[in-house]
């Protein structure tokens, strides 16, 4: 096993396995601030893990979907597992639509303590977000071990990645 797929194994042992997560998600705000530069704007979100791509189930409307639609780049952070990584979110649309019953089905599981109280899934604009990590760096032990992975690439970067 090289060090991408033991960073991988990782990910899934702390993030995996049908996790219930709360990690920081970052956009880039729509408007820009007076010096006419966009401003990141970090909210926590629950989030289940598989395959390289957090999903948080989330309305349609709200900023972080209409931010992602104007620029799709983003980057998520886990202060417990010491996590953070850059990535390209998606919205994957209605949590009703028939391309998304297996995902529905994972994510009703693992939100099961809130799912419903959260979600109204009659509504169109209950959507899944899909965060597909695209960089990232997993920190074991206060920088004991670092993975620097390229989660495009498939490759460990032996020279750093997103801290």
């Amino acid at each position: 096993m090289n060090k991408y797929e033991e960073g991988l194994k990782l990910l899934e042992e702390k993030f995996g396995n049908g996790k219930d997560n709360i990690i920081a998600l970052a956009t880039i705000a729509r408007e820009q601030n007076v010096k006419g530069t966009p401003c990141p704007v970090v909210r926590g979100v629950d989030a289940y893990y598989e395959d390289g791509t957090f999903y948080v189930t989330t309305h349609g409307k709200s900023n972080k979907i209409q931010q992602i639609a104007k620029n799709p780049e983003v980057s998520i952070a886990s202060c417990s597992e010491m996590f953070s990584a850059s990535g390209i979110g998606e919205n994957l649309g209605w949590v009703l639509d028939p391309k998304n019953a297996d995902l529905r089905n994972k994510l009703r599981k693992v939100f099961a303590p809130w799912y419903d109280h959260a979600n109204n899934e009659k509504d169109e604009n209950c959507c899944i977000l899909a965060i597909h990590l695209t960089k990232g760096t997993l920190n074991i032990n206060h920088w004991e071990k670092l993975y620097h992975m390229d989660f495009v690439k498939k490759i460990d970067m032996e020279n750093g990645g997103v801290y």
